[in-house]
């Protein structure tokens, strides 16, 4: 246990239920720091639980900077420790779980299968467990387009077959059977089940951004790192995919409308009993050169690349459509390709060495 809120704030006053307490398991990573800051914006108490093993501490210094309050409490654990994870439950009043806690490098997987359906799926089931045995039953699960595998020219919804083409895939694929097992034996679970294709860009600020621990497998972090000098070139995995310039086409979600989803996500836990699952996305694919030239318009130089080889389990278009999502919620994603560039390049050249660095301070306009 780190850190907790002296004054922590209630929400959902007025409402018929509403959680004022979230367990973010993984919320020292990219997309767990940053929904950190969403919920102590809106008002939420936070728990954090995370292994650290592709993220660090450090973060928490700068979610708490923005967001002008405390995470509640941090505690470092591997979710599939369900003694540990049990003892938070046993500390906290947790209303509902967002639940990132992960493996999530597709490429990798294919290397080392075991490992990611151990922690995905493993830490998955602990969690489910705990929560049952202390009365949570409220889940947001971050789940993955991934799972649509090769389903050809998109975008793709939610009545697209799935054809998960990597164990990651197929990690977050189970994933999401069990928890809809779960809510079929046990009625008084909600999960609501999120994929999204991409997460990118940075917070405005430039304080939170994308921090692999190791050698980055994702587009965008390779981009920041060559950009800032951390890496000569840029390795473009397959040039003869069937797009518009034969590399692979992605659908690149902005992180602050992805974390704004979870957020929301939260607010609809008490529609009805039950799984339902929810397309994120921008709606609109973009292949890894055109994501090259707009960060090239963004830091002001040419990114230099090569032409590898495909990478196992890659795909050559996978755009999400997210209109049930906006029917029912109201949501939709107000950030594109180039608000992912600029605060991607914003973020990396404020912080050339990740979390390492002393802080910056936030930029100002003017």
């Amino acid at each position: 246990m780190a850190r907790r809120n002296p004054s922590p704030t209630a929400r959902g006053a007025g409402a018929a239920w509403a959680p004022s307490t979230v367990l973010v398991t993984g919320g020292a990573g990219f997309m767990g720091s940053h929904t950190c800051v969403e919920l102590l914006d809106h008002g939420y108490e936070v728990i954090v639980v995370d292994d650290y093993s592709n993220s660090t501490p450090h973060v928490f210094d700068r979610v708490e900077r923005i967001a002008g309050r405390f995470v509640g409490a941090v505690y470092e654990l591997d979710i599939r420790d369900r003694h540990a994870l049990s003892a938070v439950f046993d500390r906290h009043s947790v209303d509902a779980v967002v639940h990132f806690a992960s493996h999530k490098a597709g490429g990798l997987s294919t290397r080392m299968p075991a490992t990611y359906y151990d922690t995905n799926v493993g830490g998955t089931t602990a969690l489910l467990r705990i929560m049952h045995e202390h009365g949570v039953h409220r889940l947001v699960y971050a789940s993955s387009c991934s799972v649509y595998g090769d389903a050809g020219s998109g975008p793709h919804d939610e009545t697209t077959p799935v054809r998960p083409g990597t164990p990651y895939a197929f990690s977050k694929w189970i994933c999401e059977e069990v928890c809809a097992d779960v809510c079929r034996r046990h009625p008084e679970y909600t999960v609501l089940c999120l994929r999204y294709p991409v997460p990118a860009g940075a917070h405005p600020s430039g304080l939170l951004g994308e921090v692999p621990r190791h050698a980055p497998e994702n587009l965008l972090p390779c981009l920041a790192q060559v950009a800032v000098g951390r890496r000569d070139k840029l390795s473009v995995y397959g040039a003869d995919y069937p797009t518009h310039d034969g590399t692979g086409v992605r659908d690149y979600l902005h992180v602050m409308d992805a974390v704004e989803a979870h957020r929301v996500a939260l607010d609809h836990l008490a529609d009805e009993p039950g799984m339902q699952v929810y397309n994120l996305g921008a709606g609109a694919g973009s292949s890894v050169l055109d994501v090259v030239d707009a960060f090239s318009r963004a830091c002001g130089r040419p990114i230099p690349y090569d032409v590898a080889p495909r990478r196992p389990g890659d795909v050559a278009e996978l755009i999400a459509d997210a209109s049930a999502v906006g029917r029912a919620w109201g949501w939709h994603p107000t950030r594109d390709l180039a608000d992912v560039c600029r605060d991607s390049w914003r973020f990396q050249r404020l912080n050339p060495h990740g979390y390492e660095d002393s802080a910056p301070r936030p930029e100002t306009k003017g």
